[in-house]
């Protein structure tokens, strides 16, 4: 893996290439977040595609640090962060459980060695434990009402590199 101010690219489990978003992969990473968040039956379907492909292409990329995961010359997973938050890591569903998320989250914290806050939905129970696994503990529980989608959620936080 490469930390802050490493190589541009990095090869994580199974010669998945890790890089530097940039700028054209907006559309990419919106459907790599449409796929991920199809599976989460407890979602509201609250905006379009082209809503997504135009909140990631001029928000998120633009202010965040933005990894992608590429297979097969696709991008099949990405996380972004901003000031210490890990504001989204999402796979695939079909790679998802073959150590993507794990390189992809393993890089942020080697990018934010003081630590690492992150929100997940409370119903999300195989991320709360992904990230329990990878050192985050548990801060609070909401009822929901602080998001968009209004379903409760749990913010954690990993403490950062000892």
């Amino acid at each position: 893996m490469s930390g802050a101010g490493g190589a541009d690219r990095a090869v994580g489990p199974d010669g998945v290439e890790l890089r530097r978003a940039r700028p054209e992969d907006g559309v990419a990473v919106a459907g790599v977040f449409a796929a991920a968040r199809a599976e989460m039956r407890y979602l509201p379907a609250l905006h379009s595609h082209e809503e997504h492909v135009a909140f990631f292409s001029t928000r998120v990329l633009p202010t965040s640090s933005v990894t992608v995961a590429r297979t097969g010359g696709e991008v099949v997973a990405f996380s972004a962060v901003t000031d210490g938050w890990l504001n989204h890591l999402y796979v695939e569903p079909a790679h998802q459980g073959g150590g993507i998320g794990s390189a992809l989250l393993g890089r942020a914290k080697d990018e934010s060695p003081a630590g690492l806050s992150l929100w997940a939905f409370a119903a999300n129970h195989r991320a709360i434990a992904f990230y329990g696994r990878a050192g985050f503990v548990e801060v609070r529980r909401t009822d929901g009402s602080g998001n968009e989608e209004r379903q409760p959620d749990v913010q954690m936080h990993w403490a950062g590199a000892r």
